[in-house]
């Protein structure tokens, strides 16, 4: 999970802006802290909604005006509520700003990795983390079957998730 801790190590704790967070779903204690650059077109916000008594955060985007990609970590037990809350106001969950679709990320540290170079203004990996639970006879079948291909586990996960997903645009 994030932690407060991460978040203002990522934004090298430069706040800019802060608020009470008007939505529900995270509960009465919610509050939004920010970073903002300053620039309008090209600019790098980084946000976070942290709960104020027990410092759990909720939730973390971030801004990439340069590449206009938008950024979203939930955390995974608030999701639902955040959904739930966007359907009862009329809201796209998906909708960030002008026309743009948030990029949701699964993976805390993948959130964080891209938050980092958005702020540094680095290049970052735009693929998005997925974490893979299966069994060790699941994981060996794997491995055989990468080395069959002659190619790491990483890369045939990769090209079998890639096929799947080429398989489902074209349905």
């Amino acid at each position: 999970m994030i932690t407060l801790k991460d978040f203002m190590e990522c934004i090298d704790y430069k706040i800019t802006d802060g608020a009470e967070y008007l939505w529900v779903c995270y509960g009465p204690a919610a509050r939004s802290i920010d970073y903002w650059n300053g620039e309008h077109d090209t600019g790098v916000t980084i946000n976070c909604v942290f709960d104020t008594v027990d410092q759990t955060v909720y939730e973390m985007q971030a801004w990439d005006g340069t590449n206009n990609r938008e950024y979203r970590w939930i955390h995974p037990d608030y999701v639902e509520a955040a959904k739930a809350e966007a359907k009862n106001r009329g809201v796209d969950f998906d909708q960030s700003f002008d026309d743009n679709k948030f990029i949701d990320l699964e993976v805390a540290e993948d959130m964080l990795d891209k938050a980092a170079a958005i702020m540094d203004g680095e290049e970052y990996d735009t693929r998005i983390v997925v974490t893979l639970e299966m069994s060790d006879a699941e994981k060996l079948m794997l491995m055989e079957m990468a080395h069959e291909a002659d190619m790491s586990v990483n890369q045939y996960v990769e090209m079998i998730l890639q096929a799947e997903i080429d398989r489902r645009r074209e349905d």
